[in-house]
C-alpha cells in the first residue's frame, strides 16, 4: 500500500514538508554534484541552513532579486548543472515571470522552481504575500510541468523526480502543517492520479494542503452513508485526464478543492477536460478573489475549503 490508512486523518501528527524538502536536497547533492541551489535571500525561510553549511560552494544566494535568481539558474543550467530555486512562491512567481517565462520555459533549460510557503500560509501578511495565482499562472506557460505535494513523503517523491528528469519543472513546496497521506513506499509517477479513497457517488479531486481535508470530508460523508471517491491530482500539469473522466463517468459529480484561485488551477484543468470529453457536474473550491488578511486556517475556512465545507459541496452534486 502507498496510502496510509488511518482511523481519521485529522487525528494524525503533522509535518512541515519544508524539512523533506531539505533533507531530500542534501541527499541528492551528496550523490550528484550538479546539484546547487539559488534563492533570494531565503535562506532561513526556506530551511537552507543545513543545505549551506554541508555545501557552502553549492548554495548561491543573489539577495532579494528574483529575476535575477531565475537568469542565474538557468545560466548555471546551461553549464550542466541543476538548480533548484528556492523563494516564497508568491515571489517566484510573480516576480520574476517573465523570466520563468522567457529564460526556464521558452529555453526548455533544466531548472527546478520550488515555490515555498505557497498558498494562503503568510495569511497574516495579506494578498501581497498570498501565493494563490501561481499554479494558473505556471499551467498556462508551455514546457512547464506543475507538481502540487500533499505531504512530506509526496515532496521528497516529487523532488527526487524532478533531479532526475529534464526540463522545467515547478514543485510547490508547503510551510502548513500536513498529516502524512502516504506510506515511505511511495512513488510519485508523473501525470497519474491516486486514489487515495475508493467511493462511487461522489468524486472530491485534491491536492497539496488539501488533501488531507479532503479525506477527512469522505469520513464525514461517510457517516451519512455517502461514498465519496478521493482522487489525490499531484500533477496539475500534465493532468490525468483518464482519471478526471473516470470520475464523471462513474460517480454524479466532482468537487475540486485547492488552496489557489478558482479559476486556472485544478479546478480550471479538471473543468475543461470534463467539458471536452464528459460533460458533468463539477464544484470548483478555491479562492476567487484576493484572499483578506487572516490565518491560513481562517482563510481555508472561509473559502470552504475546510473539510465541512468539501463535503457541503459534494452533498450538492447528489441527485
Amino acid at each position: 500500500m502507498t496510502v496510509l490508512e488511518t482511523r481519521s486523518i485529522a487525528d494524525q501528527p503533522r509535518y512541515d514538508c519544508r524539512d523533506a524538502y531539505v533533507e531530500t536536497l542534501a541527499e541528492l547533492a551528496e550523490a550528484d554534484h550538479r546539484i546547487v541551489g539559488v534563492v533570494n535571500d531565503s535562506v532561513g525561510s526556506s530551511k537552507l541552513n543545513s543545505f549551506r553549511k554541508a555545501f557552502p560552494d553549492r548554495l548561491i544566494n543573489v539577495g532579494i532579486a528574483e529575476q535575477d535568481m531565475v537568469g542565474v539558474a538557468s545560466g548555471l543550467a546551461n553549464g550542466g548543472r541543476i538548480p533548484f530555486v528556492s523563494a516564497a512562491s508568491c515571489f517566484l512567481t510573480g516576480r520574476a515571470l517573465e523570466q520563468i517565462k522567457a529564460d526556464v520555459a521558452y529555453s526548455n533549460t533544466n531548472v527546478k522552481l520550488c515555490g515555498m510557503s505557497p498558498g494562503v500560509a503568510y495569511g497574516e501578511l495579506g494578498p501581497t504575500h498570498h501565493s494563490i495565482e501561481d499554479i494558473a499562472w505556471l499551467r498556462a506557460i508551455a514546457n512547464m510541468t506543475v507538481i502540487v505535494p500533499a505531504d512530506p513523503i509526496e515532496t521528497a517523491a516529487a523532488l527526487r523526480w524532478a533531479a532526475a528528469s529534464e526540463g522545467p519543472v515547478f514543485i510547490r513546496v508547503s510551510r502548513m502543517s500536513v498529516p502524512k497521506v502516504y506510506a515511505d513506499d511511495y512513488s510519485f509517477e508523473l501525470g497519474k492520479a491516486i486514489t487515495v479513497r475508493e467511493g462511487n457517488d461522489v468524486t472530491v479531486i485534491s491536492n497539496g494542503t488539501v488533501l488531507w481535508r479532503a479525506l477527512a470530508a469522505a469520513e464525514r460523508l461517510a457517516e451519512d452513508g455517502i461514498s465519496a471517491r478521493v482522487l489525490s491530482m499531484p500533477t496539475v500539469k500534465p493532468l490525468d485526464t483518464d482519471a478526471v473522466v473516470a470520475a464523471a463517468r462513474e460517480t454524479a459529480g466532482i468537487v475540486t478543492a485547492e488552496e489557489a484561485v478558482s479559476g486556472g488551477g485544478l479546478g480550471g484543468a479538471v473543468a475543461e477536460t470534463v467539458v471536452q470529453q464528459h460533460p458533468a457536474r463539477v464544484k470548483i473550491l478555491g479562492f476567487p478573489e484576493f484572499a483578506p488578511t487572516g490565518s491560513a486556517d481562517y482563510l481555508l475556512n472561509r473559502y470552504a475549503l475546510s473539510p465541512e465545507g468539501i463535503a457541503e459541496a459534494a452533498r450538492q452534486l447528489l441527485p
